[in-house]
């Protein structure tokens, strides 16, 4: 698999990674078995992949345990990134950004993915309550210490006005830029994809401008750009796209144009015959923002895990690039 570089201390990771989240969090219960996410872990690896996403929070706790069999057995060929900053409690989530939680979050997450140094510490969110410096300092202190090699900031789920999004991530990045004067930011994640293409008005040029890698969160868009979901098909309650505004199944029907231009652009490309899916287009797309964008798919299943990976051969055209930037903007505001 092509290779790319996150940040300026030359961390190399594969150009697909792999979201972990789905095996143990937010998406489908039912079918979230262990010996099927450990296969799925295998065959990313065997795949080519190498940056292993996930956090302490979830499951929670449970995502790190599954990740750590694995890394028993194959550490070297892993980058793994994982986050500290949030606490789930009963039937809420709170971040938490004192110093003295960080180093605890750091050795238990250590503990757990049995390994003795993160190649990626993210935090998760910013705690309001604790200057952000005091935060950024532990984590830095970690990598001093030899527990953590490089951090990253978490930028997921920030949601303002799907009307006017030029200043999305304008309070990202203002915290960005204060905790760079503590110590480099590596990396930084958030959502992007062909129907959340919000990240590129800023934060992306902000992060290519200083050699900051960019993992791209929910590159399928929770599933529904892989054109594998049927409107009105319903969703486990704990599944978060039961509640989200995307998901209705009007709102599905609604925005099957933009899968219907994925799989235009899949079939120019030789379509099923030739293994391109919807899916691989979407990935592609996203690798073709930037050298820095590492799109980061998440599944539990092996099946999806290599054909994800394989989306790093797909080479788009301008043609298929004016094509996607041509199709629809979703519909379903998140307001």
């Amino acid at each position: 698999m092509e290779r790319r570089t996150l940040g300026a201390t030359g961390l190399d990771v594969g150009a697909v990674g792999l979201g972990c989240m789905p095996m143990s969090w937010a998406y489908s219960a039912s079918q979230q078995r262990g010996d099927r996410s450990l296969g799925a872990v295998h065959a990313a690896l065997d795949a080519g992949v190498t940056l292993l996403d996930t956090a302490d929070m979830y499951g929670p706790f449970t995502n790190e345990l599954l990740l750590g069999r694995v890394l028993k057995e194959r550490r070297a060929e892993a980058f793994v990134a994982t986050k500290c900053g949030l606490l789930v409690g009963d039937g809420h989530i709170v971040a938490n950004g004192r110093p003295s939680y960080v180093r605890r979050a750091c050795d238990a997450s250590l503990r757990r993915l049995q390994t003795d140094v993160i190649d990626l510490y993210q935090l998760h969110r910013a705690d309001p309550e604790v200057p952000v410096e005091e935060t950024w300092g532990a984590m830095a202190e970690l990598v001093t210490a030899g527990k953590v090699r490089a951090l990253g900031w978490c930028a997921v789920g920030v949601r303002g006005s799907r009307r006017g999004t030029a200043d999305l991530y304008g309070g990202t990045i203002r915290l960005l830029e204060r905790v760079q004067q503590v110590f480099p930011v590596s990396a930084v994640q958030a959502e992007l994809s062909v129907w959340s293409p919000e990240a590129l008005a800023r934060l992306l040029p902000w992060c290519a401008a200083r050699g900051v890698g960019f993992l791209a969160a929910m590159p399928l868009g929770n599933g529904f750009l892989t054109g594998t979901l049927t409107p009105g098909g319903g969703f486990e309650p704990e599944d978060l796209r039961a509640r989200h505004p995307r998901f209705t199944a009007e709102m599905m029907a609604a925005n099957q144009p933009i899968v219907a231009g994925l799989r235009r652009v899949a079939e120019r490309h030789g379509g099923a015959a030739a293994g391109v899916t919807p899916a691989q287009v979407a990935l592609a797309w996203a690798l073709a923002q930037g050298r820095h964008v590492v799109p980061v798919p998440g599944t539990k299943r092996g099946r999806w895990a290599v054909e994800n990976a394989r989306a790093a051969r797909l080479a788009l055209t301008a043609r298929d690039l004016a094509e996607i930037a041509a199709l629809p903007p979703a519909r379903g505001s998140w307001d």
